[in-house]
């Protein structure tokens, strides 16, 4: 009966563990706010449990720097591969800003490449235009 209730209180504890660890976007983005960046990819990263993008792109002050853009998970990127978004890749993407400025960090609700009409925006399929 003991190794029972304990067996109970252990998967209790370890599934408790796992919902807590995924971290809260306002805790490292301003939710409440928006920036868009304009840039070449350098890095496609098509991963659980996000993806992430690297752009080299401007920022305020007109200085280039290495944007990481958090992406949704791979999962959910229904329409997108490894292979959708290539190094080279001249990218529009909008979204909240890091609460750290330093860091470069956005949390991307759109992107658009021009070159194609590639569109991908949040909570919508993404889409292929010529």
């Amino acid at each position: 009966m003991k190794r029972l209730v304990f067996g109970i209180l252990a998967a209790a504890a370890c599934s408790g563990a796992t919902t807590s660890a995924h971290h809260s976007f306002a805790a490292i983005y301003l939710v409440d706010k928006q920036i868009t960046i304009e840039g070449d990819l350098l890095q496609f990263m098509f991963r659980n449990p996000h993806s992430f993008l690297h752009v080299q792109a401007p920022d305020a002050k007109g200085q280039m720097q290495r944007w990481a853009i958090e992406w949704t998970a791979a999962g959910q990127l229904t329409g997108i591969s490894s292979d959708t978004l290539k190094p080279g890749d001249h990218v529009i993407i909008t979204g909240n800003p890091g609460r750290t400025t330093e860091d470069h960090r956005i949390r991307m609700h759109s992107i658009r490449r021009p070159k194609d009409g590639f569109t991908w925006i949040a909570n919508f399929q993404s889409t292929l235009q010529n």
